[in-house]
């Protein structure tokens, strides 16, 4: 899964803010403290971000030519 441009259940645009969430997690901080940094209250735009596997790479591994 790709994360959405929008959250499916509020429509707060969210798309741009995943680059910015992994830096935060690679600088250090907390998830809370992350979401909490990017604007993130909503409990809708949180559990996007907390269920996102990055499946791209995974099937990448996988895909054969």
């Amino acid at each position: 899964m790709i994360i959405p441009i929008r959250c499916f259940t509020c429509g707060k645009p969210i798309g741009h803010l995943y680059e910015k969430y992994i830096k935060l997690l690679n600088e250090g901080k907390t998830i809370k403290e992350a979401l909490d940094e990017l604007g993130l209250e909503r409990a809708c735009c949180r559990q996007i971000f907390l269920g996102h596997i990055q499946q791209i790479e995974i099937i990448a591994k996988l895909k054969k030519f």
